[in-house]
């Protein structure tokens, strides 16, 4: 595990808890965005993971997350558990909902990248640090 990794560990850890305790008074925004809970299943442990993620775009009762790590080279963890496992359950102001996920492609990706980086040039500037194309993630109501 790297220095990066234990870091985004320690602040998820922390910042869950925090939200937890406060059922989301307190740490359910981060730069503007509203926080969700992701809860994935781990794809090789199977055990139930947990991470805390700002939600850069609402699409009705559907919203978006960026597979972004900060622009680093590799895929955040929960982005490989739910490419593994689309099921999910989703915590944010107070709702807790089951979900399935969904990579946006094509023009639906172009579409959601250029709201995305409009409202948040951070995301625009992660994407400059790396080679690969940062996914973005459709969270749907599970049927």
């Amino acid at each position: 595990m790297t220095a990066k990794d234990m870091l985004f560990k320690g602040f998820t850890d922390f910042h869950r808890s925090v939200f937890l305790a406060s059922k989301g008074k307190v740490a359910g925004n981060l730069m503007g965005m509203p926080v969700v809970m992701l809860t994935t299943t781990g794809r090789k442990s199977g055990k139930i993971r947990h991470n805390m993620l700002a939600t850069p775009l609402e699409l009705g009762d559907s919203f978006v997350l960026v597979a972004s790590y900060g622009g680093d080279d590799r895929h955040p963890t929960w982005y490989l558990n739910l490419a593994a496992n689309p099921h999910v359950e989703t915590t944010m102001r107070g709702r807790t909902r089951k979900m399935v996920a969904r990579v946006a492609t094509g023009d639906e990706r172009a579409d959601l990248w250029g709201r995305l980086t409009a409202a948040h040039s951070n995301y625009g500037s992660y994407q400059k640090k790396t080679d690969r194309e940062i996914p973005v993630v459709v969270l749907d109501d599970e049927a």
